[in-house]
């Protein structure tokens, strides 16, 4: 595996790689790298030729007051993490590389970035869109894997994609648990042991919600106040709660095939987000 810092050389990595006629995937990501992140690459594995990983803890999606200087990072494990599951090229980009001086360009995606997490942080969904565009430039690849964990910026990255006729496919890969249930997430290291044991409520809440409709019910307003008190009693404090379609992220008004059930809770002072899929 070959780890790459400077943008030019990355591209022209990618673009002897792609003149090769191999097929080239790319899995950006923060770092910090945890079963998810692992099954993303080994996805990709399964499907290209060569695997490029990003790790860059984008400054312009953290909000002030956010964690950007305190986010979790161990890079000499992630380099043997990368290493042994099939990566070809680590791209770890220098800060005043991908954001120089004078550096004034944003990205907006509208619509599916203004609701969920998008009404509590305000800019964040335009640093995500920048930044992932800024590596489709760089690394050129043929296809692009995000976990549906974070089902909201998958929405953000397709539309993003379809709507400036970017030549990349863009596949989503399934949200990876803990045993007990807890979406894996590099912040839940923020968790104290008192509120590891609590965070399970979401994915609790999630599963009640899914066994209300088998049982048939469809209406949100009903299954709301279930999934909210399955969170409080737990010591969470619900963000949102929301039921959307998951073309658009637009609220429904019955749940039916398409229908996402997105939350966001507060775990002491850690934010943490989940879905399902009720189709």
């Amino acid at each position: 595996m070959q780890i790459i810092t400077n943008p030019v050389e990355m591209r022209a990595w990618s673009e002897r790689t792609r003149r090769a006629g191999q097929k080239l995937a790319l899995v950006p990501t923060m770092g910090y790298f945890h079963e998810g992140h692992l099954s993303l690459m080994r996805f990709a594995v399964a499907r290209a030729d060569s695997l490029v990983v990003s790790i860059f803890v984008n400054p312009i999606q953290f909000a002030a007051g956010e964690d950007l200087k305190s986010y979790p990072s161990n890079r000499q494990r992630d380099r043997k993490l990368a290493t042994t599951n099939g990566v070809n090229i680590l791209f770890c980009p220098d800060l005043a590389l991908m954001y120089p001086e004078n550096f004034q360009t944003t990205v907006t995606v509208t619509g599916v970035s203004d609701s969920l997490c998008g009404r509590s942080r305000p800019g964040h969904f335009a640093g995500v869109a920048t930044v992932v565009a800024k590596l489709f430039n760089i690394v050129r690849p043929d296809l692009a894997i995000f976990g549906e964990k974070d089902f909201q910026q998958l929405a953000v990255i397709r539309t993003l994609v379809r709507d400036l006729n970017l030549d990349i496919v863009i596949l989503g890969h399934p949200i990876v648990r803990e045993a007990d249930g807890l979406a894996m997430s590099s912040r839940n290291i923020y968790l104290s042991s008192q509120q590891r044991q609590a965070a399970p409520a979401l994915a609790h809440s999630l599963k009640h919600a899914g066994s209300m409709v088998k049982r048939g019910e469809r209406r949100p307003d009903v299954l709301r106040p279930k999934v909210a008190a399955i969170l409080t009693s737990a010591g969470l404090e619900p963000e949102y709660i929301e039921f959307v379609d998951e073309s658009n992220l637009k609220p429904v008004t019955a749940v039916g095939i398409n229908t996402i059930l997105a939350l966001a809770a507060h775990c002491g002072s850690t934010r943490l987000i989940d879905n399902c899929r009720f189709g």
